[in-house]
């Protein structure tokens, strides 16, 4: 059985230990309302461009973009994986970076543009030293998403990788995060379809439903593009990539402060309870220790009165 100052001094180290959970979870509720609200703001501008690409997609025969043409044959898939910058939340990393793993065992050959530094190290494991690889918490983030574009963008066109996907986390609720796995490029008409049908779902199912049937009620012919629907869905695009991986790190940065805010919940419940256990041992042995020097002071009292 542990000395009473053994158990005092796990008491002090778990009261410590709850005394950090627990400031981590206050600030991990105070950024999640940030995250959150950066994210909803986000969301009207997701919406209409995927509305402006449906339509843009629906009115023109074919355009001359290479996000619209199939990649390079032989060349290796390209996958931005994204995750946090930090742990303690979890298993938020590991699920994103299995289902890496997962999706790795159906693709041989690829190559991996990270985002965050659990994912550049996850990558450095399997051998990829010389991924390019950038900050999740950047000090813009919409740069960041510009230059991770810019160079899978890149490395599309030239021949480099024969398409773009992206594993990511997305955020169900506070209590659920669960990762994704999208390809982006090449892009076609169903893509932008379930793009525009996810935007419409974060909304409210009446709101949803009177949105999809004002949309559906306009006709092809309804929206005026100029120059063409060509020039204009070959500008569009290339901003399309570029918000949608703006779009993915502000959902993995919610997904990732409603994580660590879960488990650092958790891990103050336990201590507390730890604390609670070992409080009742330390008194049983205290109370123990008083028993025994009592029972030696009488026996010595008898012994002296003998």
């Amino acid at each position: 059985m542990a000395s009473v100052r053994d158990l005092r001094d796990r008491i002090k180290s778990l009261k410590n230990t709850r005394q950090i959970t627990k400031a981590m979870k206050q600030v991990a509720a105070a950024k999640i309302r940030r995250a959150e609200m950066a994210q909803k703001q986000a969301r009207p501008y997701a919406e209409a461009l995927a509305e402006i690409l449906r339509d843009l997609l629906s009115a023109v025969h074919s355009v001359d973009h290479p996000f619209m043409k199939a990649g390079k044959t032989g060349a290796p898939a390209g996958v931005i994986l994204m995750t946090a910058d930090k742990g303690l939340a979890g298993a938020f990393n590991s699920n994103v970076t299995r289902a890496a793993e997962l999706y790795a065992r159906e693709h041989s050959d690829l190559r991996y543009y990270t985002v965050g530094v659990k994912a550049r190290n996850f990558v450095r494991r399997l051998g990829y030293a010389d991924a390019p690889t950038w900050a999740l918490n950047a000090p813009s983030k919409i740069e960041t998403a510009r230059d991770v574009a810019h160079r899978v963008t890149e490395d599309f066109t030239t021949g480099a990788i024969s398409e773009i996907v992206l594993i990511s986390s997305k955020l169900i609720s506070m209590l659920s995060q669960k990762p994704e796995t999208r390809k982006l490029v090449p892009i076609t008409q169903e893509d932008t379809i379930s793009l525009s049908s996810s935007s419409r779902s974060e909304r409210s199912p009446e709101r949803s439903d009177e949105v999809a049937k004002s949309k559906d009620a306009k006709s092809k012919g309804a929206v005026e593009f100029s120059p063409s629907p060509e020039f204009v869905l070959s500008r569009l695009l290339p901003k399309y990539l570029e918000f949608t991986i703006y779009s993915a790190m502000l959902e993995t940065d919610a997904s990732f402060f409603a994580a660590q805010l879960i488990a650092m919940n958790n891990a103050t419940d336990n201590a507390s309870k730890l604390i609670d256990e070992l409080t009742i041992q330390m008194n049983n042995a205290r109370q123990a220790a008083i028993t025994k020097e009592l029972l030696e002071i009488v026996a010595g009292a008898e012994a002296l009165g003998a």
